[in-house]
């Protein structure tokens, strides 16, 4: 059984409260994601972020598939992080820690996910081929869309990886 591990930082001009009140919204979601991916709120995006909230998306990973993707927000602490974890979906394990910190600059958000592929071995070998490349096209888009969206930091650089753990 492999895990993977991504973790992505990236530091923005803006407060902690702005960067929150923007990340913890489920609808903005839609808003950092590639439209390519088809991805589309269903239900749970209705109330403000708390622990136990169920949302349901429709999301197309590739090209030739259309899945449900179901998420439970299992832990909450306004301003500092969040946690949330597939409960149905692409994947077999799906854990997504969203981290805010305040630096001199403005806010650093750090993602750090731990995920595993279904299907054991063929899993496995998509993994460099599909997912991986999949994860960071769309975590690349996320970077550029949050410094469209709040501005850069010159000098600043980001950090975008994936490992096996």
């Amino acid at each position: 059984m492999k895990l993977y591990q991504l973790r992505s930082i990236q530091v923005l001009p803006i407060s902690i409260e702005e960067a929150w009140e923007f990340l913890s919204d489920p609808k903005n979601l839609q808003v950092i994601t590639p439209s390519q991916m088809g991805f589309h709120i269903l239900s749970g995006a209705e109330k403000s972020m708390h622990a136990g909230q169920i949302i349901q998306y429709i999301v197309k990973p590739f090209p030739f598939m259309t899945t449900r993707w179901v998420t439970e927000i299992t832990h909450v602490r306004e301003g500092s992080y969040f946690v949330d974890e597939q409960r149905f979906g692409p994947y077999a394990l799906w854990h997504h820690k969203h981290f805010l910190k305040p630096v001199d600059q403005g806010v650093e958000m750090e993602d750090v996910i731990d995920y595993k592929l279904p299907l054991g071995f063929i899993g496995a070998l998509f993994h460099p081929i599909l997912v991986k490349k999949q994860l960071l096209e769309i975590f690349r888009y996320r970077e550029r869309k949050l410094s469209q969206l709040f501005g850069t930091i010159h000098g600043e650089n980001s950090s975008l990886t994936i490992k096996t753990i």
